[in-house]
């Protein structure tokens, strides 16, 4: 979230940057509740001094005039319910405040929606078929390794089931692109729990913000998490790290879990977007000077997955109206399907400054005896599946209709052709 004092500060600034997100927050609203608070607060101290100058008086005399102690009685009166009316206001002006996105990093492309998203890079060319590729959908179907009709009676709509070396494929990748972060990026695995507290929701950013996106257990008031990211941003929650502790490198994997309302119509064909996915998320806790390296760092390390598949990809730089509530400055990379003929995103690495620290009351002490600032956070899909699987099954089909595995997952699977 952002401090207080800075959008007192800089509500111009603030307000600014709502408009190149194209999105709304209740500024004027913070504005009023903060000058409601400090003239109570002013009011209270005022009336602190007066009760401080009785008892000096009362100290010097030796006389209690009733008077002066029924003024002293009104006066403490007075003082517990100004504070009460503080805490009051404080309370409204955090879930305020919980409600303003992060301010966009001053070098992120102003723009309008996702079409202003500027192409940063691409790898790879594109496969040249000897035959006309097939969607994943009839690839999976034809293989029997996507069971979409027994996925909806299990479940319901954007639900489906893998089967065979469908799923074995599907855990290959998972399994690689873990292997390949912690033994190569340096990464340390987390299993973190699928279920999560309301505070980390709201230390996410995901909560009050996203509430209708994410599924909630009402009887034990547990969410489930939309993304390891939830988690991982809370496993430091409320903790001080002490010197020489930064940077720290996550990562996880985790079912994810989202209602996809945001989305309702789109994608309805195959398996790209569903109410529950698999993902093998990136997180890193930085100092403020070194989160904007951390992140160019990150972003190679979700791109050497899609280089070690070999798979074609481009990394764009969100615009200004693209960017997720606690970002301020987001890469995403797609790959490309030649099935679907689309690009599809695969990971959205972000730097999140001190959004989430200052939620999560995340903090470092840069030195022994130093102040404790709050830490910055970051992160990324390493990659999401089931895109990925995607990806490969439509990048790797064969024209008999059979789908090779690529190289990098040999060491995965007991098979090198799905058939």
């Amino acid at each position: 979230m952002l401090s207080l004092q800075f959008v007192r500060e800089n509500p111009d600034l603030v307000r600014d940057a709502l408009d190149k997100r194209r999105d709304t927050a209740p500024i004027d609203e913070i504005l009023a509740l903060d000058r409601q608070r400090r003239d109570v607060l002013t009011e209270a101290e005022t009336l602190r001094a007066r009760r401080n100058e009785v008892s000096k008086q009362i100290g010097k005399t030796g006389e209690k005039p009733p008077e002066l102690i029924e003024e002293m009685r009104q006066i403490g009166d007075t003082i517990k319910l100004l504070d009460e009316e503080v805490k009051s206001i404080e309370e409204e002006l955090n879930q305020l405040l919980l409600r303003v996105p992060n301010m966009p990093d001053p070098g992120v492309p102003v723009g309008k929606d996702e079409s202003d998203n500027t192409t940063v890079r691409s790898w790879g060319e594109a496969r040249r078929f000897d035959f006309p590729p097939l969607p994943h959908w009839e690839l999976g179907e034809k293989l029997g390794i996507i069971d979409f009709e027994r996925g909806v009676k299990l479940s319901g709509s954007r639900f489906y089931v893998l089967k065979g070396r469908g799923a074995h494929l599907q855990r290959a990748l998972i399994s690689f692109m873990l292997d390949l972060h912690i033994g190569e990026h340096g990464y340390t695995e987390i299993y973190p729990p699928f279920m999560v507290k309301e505070e980390c929701m709201v230390g996410s950013g995901n909560l009050p913000k996203f509430a209708d996106n994410l599924y909630h257990d009402a009887e034990d008031d547990f969410w489930f998490v939309p993304t390891a990211e939830v988690p991982l941003t809370n496993l430091h929650r409320d903790e001080i790290l002490p010197p020489g502790s930064l940077p720290l490198y996550y990562v996880a994997y985790t079912a994810c879990f989202r209602r996809e309302k945001m989305s309702a119509g789109r994608d309805t064909r195959g398996i790209k977007r569903g109410h529950q996915f698999d993902k093998v998320e990136l997180y890193k806790y930085t100092t403020p000077d070194a989160s904007d390296r951390e992140l160019d760092r990150m972003v190679n390390d979700a791109e050497e997955v899609c280089r070690r598949l070999d798979i074609p990809y481009r990394v764009l730089q969100l615009c200004t109206a693209d960017l997720g509530f606690a970002s301020t400055k987001s890469y995403d990379i797609e790959m490309w399907a030649p099935g679907c003929e689309e690009w599809l995103e695969v990971s959205s690495c972000s730097n999140c400054g001190d959004f989430q620290a200052r939620r999560a009351n995340v903090r470092f002490r840069p030195e022994p005896g130093e102040r404790p600032q709050f830490a910055h956070t970051l992160n990324g899909s390493g990659l999401a599946l089931p895109r990925v699987l995607i990806a490969v099954m439509e990048n790797y089909q064969q024209a008999d209709g059979s789908i090779a595995v690529p190289p990098a997952l040999h060491p995965y699977t007991r098979f090198e052709v799905v058939r």
